[in-house]
């Protein structure tokens, strides 16, 4: 009896090899959102995604100061303040994934490349060398500062407009963890000294 052949189409061989250097075309540009349907309208998405990459932006720049001041620390207080800035830091590159998440949320681009953040970041930039240890810290203040500025700005506007999400994020995440990091940082700045001669 003969034997039935297959109609199924015969595949190629299969190949491990990778694609290399695959060129592709923009498929959504920086700027604009898709339509996804978050009870949200879309002035309300393309607003929270412009003030959160803003915001983002920023944050990637401080997360950046965070780990060069980090490694550049000096003094008698190296050991502590290596330690905190390494500990903000890590917290700061946690709120750049939930902004950066946010604003995929919504539709939007986020801002990742580091040529593009330096385009649009607001914080200063600094020296290429090692400052002293109060320029460091006072620097980072000023970053936190700027930042909650904008932040505390972007979430009234995102309240208004009826963006809940963008809203909590900042207030609950966002302005709260700065906050927090910027007292940290400003009791190091306080000329008090560690022991006291008593009263004769």
């Amino acid at each position: 009896m003969p034997t039935k052949r297959s109609t199924k189409p015969t595949r190629s061989k299969p190949d491990s090899q990778p694609w290399l250097h695959v060129n592709g075309v923009e498929i959504q540009e920086y700027g604009t959102v898709r339509m996804f349907p978050l009870g949200l309208s879309r002035d309300a998405r393309e607003y929270s995604c412009q003030r959160l990459n803003q915001i983002l932006a920023d944050t990637q720049i401080l997360y950046s100061l965070y780990k060069k001041h980090h490694w550049l620390m000096r003094g008698p207080t190296f050991y502590q303040l290596h330690l905190l800035l390494d500990k903000h830091a890590s917290e700061q590159i946690a709120l750049v994934d939930e902004m950066a998440e946010r604003v995929q949320t919504l539709g939007g681009v986020a801002v990742g490349d580091p040529r593009h953040v330096a385009e649009i970041t607001v914080i200063p930039r600094p020296p290429n060398g090692c400052e002293e240890v109060p320029a460091m810290l006072s620097r980072l203040i000023e970053a936190h500062e700027t930042i909650l500025v904008a932040a505390h700005d972007a979430a009234n506007r995102a309240q208004e407009m009826g963006d809940d999400g963008t809203n909590d994020l900042l207030v609950s995440d966002v302005i709260r963890t700065n906050e927090l990091q910027t007292w940290f940082l400003i009791e190091h700045l306080v000329d008090t000294p560690l022991v006291e001669k008593p009263d004769k």
